[in-house]
């Protein structure tokens, strides 16, 4: 006998399957191409945060990804709309962050004549998401969900966009639920644990790296537990400083863009690379060269969650179909037989890094060096930290200490505007924590709007803008290639305390360093949004201004 199920318009089925899939906020942009999903939502237990502007809402998503592991959801409208939100889609595919995109499109009977606001998805979307699918029957919704939250989480995480005929939403049908699917962790065979610990014992200079996506707290502290059994000096990823404990006496810093030129040698006399969770990219490796150096390549290790990663010049000698949660399973039981030969250089690869993050002072009338040192001391172990491209974000990089129970949340394909909706989804989120955003001038704006969002949800996100009045990172190269002849970089700023301010947030501006400490004593105490604009003078980066702009390296 055939069950029979209530009968549910598609809109209704649509928020259920989220709800079985442990979805407990969406965030997007309203569109009259899904009335019939926001209906459901009036009724349901999920918080649908209204953004103002649908980048910023799938920033918010992706953001969410990253720090819970579970697919961030956004929901936006057809055609601008859903194009608005492509910026993140890149973010969240380079970054393999699960997300799931929602988009409400023309009736079914509409497409493919030009309709109102009417778009290909899979030609807009197709080189960035996972997987793009439009629903075109109203009870096969729960299939197209749990494959969708499925092909998200998989592998390598990534986007997954799915399109809503607005006609369909509103059909009727008697259909069941769909339970999520499981996401295979891998494993590590016994006979590739014992490759991995030949491969240890010859090495003289190995170098474990950290990056990429899937990460738990297990997995955080069964590598931290294993590397510093073996005394191996960890660097982790571009934007992945959470992975490990500052604080480890193994940690030797971070690579890719601002990263120390110890470390840099320090991956380019490896004589064994162990990655765990990403391959080494261009930005890690500074273009491959830090490969190949004098001719000559590191023995390679790769534990990662799908097969065939690019980014290698060669095929590395132990591949390992696992991720971080399954790697540190298998190999925290690993200890070594006797004391390792490079335990003296694991503990100058510390010292080189603990020199590399004290704090650079400048003999500006507002150090930002002291200000993040101060910055430093005061934020919580746990802080939630944010912030986009540029070189402001160097000063968030270097300078603060990322423990235990702390994340950064930050783009690694380099994408401006995405400091301010992350800190938002962050404090969103997680209510109890403090969560800063470090922002630039050029940054800030391009998502500033978003201020609204955190006062209208209660959310109270700390930003701090370092505002120069200039897009500081392309200014840096044009001093550096055409010394001189300045173009295209400039800045006119608002004032940014009274943009706060005008959306209902705290806002401050200092410009001297003995004004920072009461102003952020203020703003910690202000119980909702706040912002503190530092102004500075000709500051590019720690340590370089404009008349000395150095070579520091940094994206967007």
């Amino acid at each position: 006998m055939t069950p029979q199920y209530p009968a549910r318009t598609g809109g209704q089925v649509l928020i259920d399957q989220l709800i079985r899939h442990g979805v407990d906020t969406v965030y997007g942009v309203p569109g009259e191409s899904y009335l019939a999903a926001l209906d459901a939502l009036h009724d349901a237990s999920v918080r649908m945060v209204v953004c103002r502007h649908e980048g910023g809402a799938a920033y918010m998503a992706e953001a969410h990804g990253k720090l819970t592991g579970r697919p961030g959801v956004c929901f936006t409208t057809r055609g601008p709309g859903a194009t608005n939100a492509l910026v993140a889609l890149h973010t969240a595919e380079q970054d393999a962050t699960p997300l799931v995109l929602f988009v409400g499109l023309v009736p079914r009977g509409h497409t493919d004549r030009r309709s109102f606001q009417e778009l290909d998805l899979r030609a807009t979307f197709g080189a960035c998401a996972k997987r793009v699918e439009t629903i075109d029957d109203a009870a096969r919704i729960p299939e197209y969900i749990a494959r969708a939250f499925a092909t998200a989480t998989g592998g390598r995480p990534g986007p997954v966009v799915l399109g809503l005929p607005e006609d369909m939403l509103t059909d009727t049908v008697r259909v069941s639920d769909a339970a999520p699917v499981p996401e295979p962790e891998g494993a590590v065979s016994t006979s590739q644990l014992d490759a991995l610990a030949e491969l240890l014992d010859a090495a003289e200079r190995p170098l474990l790296v950290l990056g990429g996506s899937r990460w738990t707290p297990g997995a955080r502290a069964d590598l931290r537990d294993w590397a510093e059994a073996w005394s191996l000096p960890v660097a982790v990823d571009f934007r992945c400083q959470d992975l490990l404990d500052n604080d480890s006496e193994v940690y030797a810093g971070a690579l890719g863009y601002g990263r120390s030129d110890a470390l840099a040698t320090r991956l380019r006399d490896a004589d064994l690379l162990i990655c765990v969770g990403a391959a080494p990219g261009d930005v890690t490796t500074d273009g491959f060269t830090l490969l190949t150096a004098d001719g000559t390549e590191p023995r390679v290790v790769l534990a990662l969650p799908e097969a065939g990663a690019p980014g290698l010049l060669r095929a590395p000698d132990l591949t390992l179909l696992a991720a971080p949660q399954a790697f540190g399973l298998a190999v925290r039981n690993l200890r070594p037989a006797a004391p390792v030969a490079w335990a003296a250089r694991t503990k100058e690869d510390r010292a080189a890094h603990l020199a590399h993050r004290a704090p650079v002072h400048d003999d500006d009338r507002l150090d930002l060096g002291a200000v993040f040192a101060e910055l430093d001391f005061r934020l919580p172990h746990d802080t939630i930290v944010t912030f986009g491209a540029g070189n402001h974000a160097l000063w968030a990089q270097r300078f603060l200490t990322y423990r235990d129970g702390a994340r950064q949340l930050a783009p690694r394909n380099g994408s401006m505007g995405y400091g301010i909706p992350a800190a938002v989804a962050a404090a969103i989120a997680h209510p109890g924590r403090q969560v800063v955003s470090v922002a630039g001038d050029g940054c800030f704006l391009m998502n500033g709007q978003e201020l609204a969002t955190a006062v209208a949800e209660g959310a109270a996100p700390l930003v701090l803008v370092v505002a120069n009045g200039t897009y500081g990172t392309i200014r840096q190269h044009q001093e550096q290639h055409y010394p001189g002849r300045v173009s295209g970089t400039g800045l006119v700023n608002p004032d940014f305390a009274a943009y706060a301010r005008a959306f209902g947030a705290h806002g401050e501006t200092v410009a001297a360093t003995e004004e920072f400490a009461p102003a952020l004593d203020r703003a910690l105490a202000s119980g909702t949004a706040a912002l503190i604009e530092l102004r500075t003078e000709g500051r590019l980066a720690p340590g370089e201004t404009v008349a000395r702009p150095g070579k520091e390296h940094q994206d967007g």
